[in-house]
């Protein structure tokens, strides 16, 4: 994994000098129980786990978060198996990423490709020497693959 950082100078209004702030990219993996949330910085350079929310609260929260914070572009992982054919929520996440562009018709909502986000995210978790305890929640794995399935996405989208 890259972790490729370029910060600009700053200038005394603690601003990167020539970069004005961009809007967010927000980033969703959608479970049927919990669904884990990234977001990236205002000038679009690092993705950080936001929260894990209740899926059935993840509307509201939504809400919430799109009237607080400026964001262009809702990533929603897709579920797909590894030989690429969809997984057994993906007809749930479609019908999810068609309410969101209902819900929030000025800002983009796309799909990315979100296979083996869950086993990288346990994987960082582990390497990251969380007691066991901490290894074991669910939440966390949410959010650590909302997080991977942003990163993944800011490469894409800069390659």
């Amino acid at each position: 994994m890259k972790f490729e950082h370029i910060l600009a100078p700053q200038t005394p209004g603690n601003k990167p000098h020539n970069h004005p702030n961009m809007p967010r990219i927000l980033a969703i993996d959608y479970g049927t129980k919990r669904t884990g949330l990234a977001v990236t910085d205002p000038l679009q350079i690092i993705a950080s786990g936001l929260d894990t929310v209740a899926t059935p609260e993840l509307e509201e929260y939504l809400k919430q978060y799109l009237g607080q914070e400026e964001v262009e572009t809702i990533v929603v992982g897709e579920p797909l198996y590894p030989d690429g054919n969809p997984a057994q929520i993906h007809p749930l996440v479609v019908g999810f990423v068609r309410k969101l562009k209902k819900l929030f018709p000025d800002i983009e909502v796309v799909t990315h490709d979100e296979r083996y986000t869950s086993e990288e995210a346990r994987q960082v978790i582990l390497q990251s020497g969380a007691r066991k305890k901490k290894r074991r929640d669910k939440s966390l794995v949410d959010k650590v693959s909302a997080v991977l399935i942003l990163q993944d996405y800011l490469e894409t989208k800069r390659s």
